[in-house]
């Protein structure tokens, strides 16, 4: 995982549109990096629709959400319309950025272990370094959390 005070890795992945997004060329104060195992699963979706309900509150911190996992365009178009999705969320089939974060690595799950991506936040500052580094995030109420460190971090 990245440490605080580190330059977080530049990265261009493709949105549901196929659109590039790199982060070195998005200007914000804040930047809020998750990232999550898999469009439409349960957690995921929870995760994504907090964020999405509390994206006005971010926007007012001049706060840029971004979430990326697997899957490709068609994957998070259908999770984004599904569920009425407000933020960005940015494709990474081969894992290539969740690995460069760190995020990508061994998983333990019902006695079954396996490659993906462990959730993970990273909010940066507006010089894209990590100012806090969320591990083993727990989905629910997750948004409040970081939205709450960054009011307090602005203060």
């Amino acid at each position: 995982m990245l440490n605080i005070n580190e330059k977080a890795p530049n990265f261009k992945l493709r949105d549901k549109d196929g659109e590039i997004h790199e982060l070195n060329k998005i200007n914000s104060e804040y930047f809020v990096i998750y990232f999550y195992p898999k469009d439409d699963t349960t957690g995921c979706t929870t995760e994504a629709k907090e964020f999405t309900t509390n994206l006005e509150k971010f926007e007012e911190l001049n706060t840029k959400i971004i979430g990326i996992s697997g899957g490709d365009e068609n994957s998070k178009k259908k999770f984004i319309e599904k569920y009425d999705l407000k933020i960005l969320l940015l494709s990474d089939t081969h894992f290539d950025v969740c690995k460069k974060y760190g995020v990508y690595g061994w998983k333990n799950f019902m006695g079954n272990k396996f490659l993906g991506i462990n959730r993970t936040t990273y909010v940066l500052n507006k010089n894209k370094k990590v100012i806090k580094v969320y591990g083993k995030v727990k989905a629910e109420g997750h948004s409040k959390e970081v939205l709450e460190f960054i009011r307090d971090e602005r203060n």
